[in-house]
C-alpha cells in the first residue's frame, strides 16, 4: 500500500531539521518532499517530529534457539522495534551455534518465521565456539552470513585466529572479536579498581580486553582482513584502536550506551542488574571512550542487548550471568544524555545508529533517501517519561536504567514501509 507520512522533521546533510512529507510505495521511499498528495494512499501524521532511517545494531543476543527462556526471536525484534531498530546482528552464542550449513540455514528458519525486522545473523569463528575448530567460513558466507564471530568469549590461541582471519580475508568478509584474555581474568565478576575492593568481589583488568586487542589488531594487519572490535571498555584499549588505525591497519570498533553514561561508582551494591561483560571501568575510562567516539577512533554504537530471566540475575555479581538489555532505552538514554547536554549533534547520535554501522559493513540500510527501503522510526523529541523495565517488550528486564527519566522516545517503527510497532496513543 501508498503510505505518506506528511508534517515531519528530517536532518539535512548541514545538520539542520526541516519540515517535509515521504511517500512510500511497494517497501521504498518513492518521494521526499513537501506537500506530497496521492490517491488511496494511507495518510500518516508525524505531528511535527523527527522521522529518521530505522536504526542499526549490530550486537543483540537473541538467544534463540537454546535460550528461548531468557528471548526469542520474536519478542528481541520486537524489543528492537520499540527502541526504533530495523536492523539488528545476532550473535551466535546460541545452541546450537551457527558452525555449520546446517546450523545456520536452522537459524535463518527461525528468523524468517519469527523475525518482525531485519535479522543478520553472525557465523562464529569455531566449532561450538570453543576456540579451536575453524568453520567452513566459504559455506557459511553463501549461506548468508555478513560476519565472522565467537562474540561471548574471544578467541584464545593467536594461530587459531590468524588462520581464520587468513580465510576470511580470501573471502572478504570481517572478523568481529570480543576480547578477552582467558589468562587475565583471574575469576573477576567487575572491573578490577577501587569498587569491587569495596564490594570485596574478584576484578577483572583492563589489560585483559586491551592485550587481546592489540594481539588480533598485529594479526589483522597480516592477515589483510577487516577487524571489528566489540563493546571496547578501556582507554588502553582506546588507544590501541586509535594508533592502529594512523599505522592504516583496516580495524574499526563499537561502543555500548552503558560504557558511556555508567563508571564503577555508579555500581550501587552487589546488583548483577550492574554485571556485564565487559564490566563497567573507571571514570577514566568511560571519558576515553566518549572521546574516542568524538574523535572517530571508535565508529559507532551498539547495545550489546544481552537479557537474562530476573532470577538469574537476583544471584548477585558472583553467580548470576553478565549482561543488560539495551534496545529499548539506548536512543532515548543517549539523546538526553549527549544531545540535549549538548555534547554531541542529534546529526552525531543519528549517524552513530544509522549510517555509521551500515558504511562499516557495507549495508544497503540505514539510509532517508528515494530508493532505500522504507526503514524508519518517528521520535517525540519531546516526551518525557521514566524507563519502565515492566514495560519492556523483552522478556529481559536486566537493566541498571530502570526509573531513569529520559527524553526523546521512539513513536512509530517501520519496516518495509509497513507499520510493525507503535506506541499506544502515538
Amino acid at each position: 500500500m501508498t503510505k505518506i507520512i506528511q508534517n515531519v522533521q528530517v536532518m539535512n546533510n548541514e545538520g539542520d531539521l526541516e519540515f517535509t512529507s515521504v511517500l512510500i510505495e511497494n517497501g521504498k521511499i518513492a518521494k521526499i518532499g513537501a506537500k506530497e498528495t496521492e490517491d488511496h494512499a494511507q495518510v500518516i501524521d508525524g505531528n511535527g517530529m523527527l522521522l529518521s532511517p530505522g536504526f542499526i545494531d549490530v550486537h543483540v543476543h537473541l538467544r534463540e534457539p537454546g535460550g528461548e527462556h531468557k528471548e526469542t526471536i520474536e519478542t528481541g525484534t520486537k524489543a528492537a522495534a520499540k527502541g526504533g531498530y530495523t536492523t539488528i546482528c545476532a550473535m551466535p552464542n546460541t545452541r546450537p551455534v551457527p558452525d555449520t550449513a546446517e546450523n545456520f540455514s536452522h537459524v535463518l528458519d527461525l528468523v524468517e518465521k519469527h523475525a518482525l525486522i531485519r535479522v543478520l545473523p553472525y557465523a562464529s569463528i569455531t566449532i561450538r565456539q570453543a576456540g579451536k575448530e575453524r568453520t567452513d567460513i566459504e559455506a557459511l558466507k553463501k549461506l548468508g552470513a555478513f560476519a565472522l564471530t565467537d562474540d561471548g568469549v574471544g578467541v584464545q590461541a593467536a594461530g587459531t585466529m590468524l588462520e581464520a582471519m587468513e580465510e576470511a580475508a580470501k573471502l572478504h568478509i570481517p572478523v568481529v572479536a570480543h576480547c578477552e584474555d582467558n589468562t587475565l581474568i583471574y575469576g573477576g565478576v567487575m572491573h578490577k579498581g577501587k569498587r569491587n575492593e569495596e564490594l570485596g568481589l574478584k576484578g577483572i583488568p583492563s589489560v585483559s580486553e586491551s592485550v587481546h586487542i592489540a594481539r588480533d589488531i598485529l594479526l589483522a594487519e597480516a592477515a589483510g582482513v577487516h577487524y571489528h572490535v566489540c563493546h571496547v571498555s578501556s582507554k588502553e584499549s582506546v588507544r590501541v584502536i586509535r594508533d592502529a588505525k594512523k599505522a592504516g591497519i583496516h580495524v574499526t570498533a563499537e561502543v555500548s550506551p552503558h560504557h558511556l553514561l555508567l563508571c564503577e561508582d555508579d555500581i550501587p551494591s552487589n546488583d548483577a542488574n550492574w554485571k556485564m561483560n565487559p564490566p563497567l571501568r573507571g571514570k577514566e575510562d568511560m571519558l576515553a571512550l566518549r572521546e574516542g567516539l568524538l574523535d572517530g577512533t571508535l565508529d559507532f554504537i551498539a547495545t550489546d542487548h544481552a537479557p537474562h530471566t530476573e532470577e538469574e540475575k537476583a544471584n548477585g555479581f558472583e553467580k548470576a550471568p553478565f549482561g543488560i538489555v539495551g534496545l529499548e532505552t539506548a536512543f532515548t538514554l543517549l539523546y538526553t544524555h549527549f544531545v540535549k547536554s549538548g555534547e554531541w549533534t542529534l546529526k552525531q547520535l543519528l549517524e552513530y545508529l544509522t549510517t555509521k554501522p551500515s558504511e562499516v559493513f557495507g549495508f544497503e540500510f540505514g539510509k532517508l533517501e528515494v530508493g532505500a527501503s522504507a526503514d524508519l522510526v518517528l521520535i517525540d523529541l519531546e516526551k518525557e517519561q521514566a524507563i519502565d523495565k515492566e514495560a519492556f517488550l523483552s522478556k529481559g528486564k536486566n537493566t541498571p536504567f530502570n526509573g531513569w527519566v529520559c527524553t526523546g522516545w521512539p513513536q512509530v517503527t517501520i519496516y518495509n514501509g509497513e507499520i510493525i510497532w507503535q506506541e499506544e496513543n502515538a
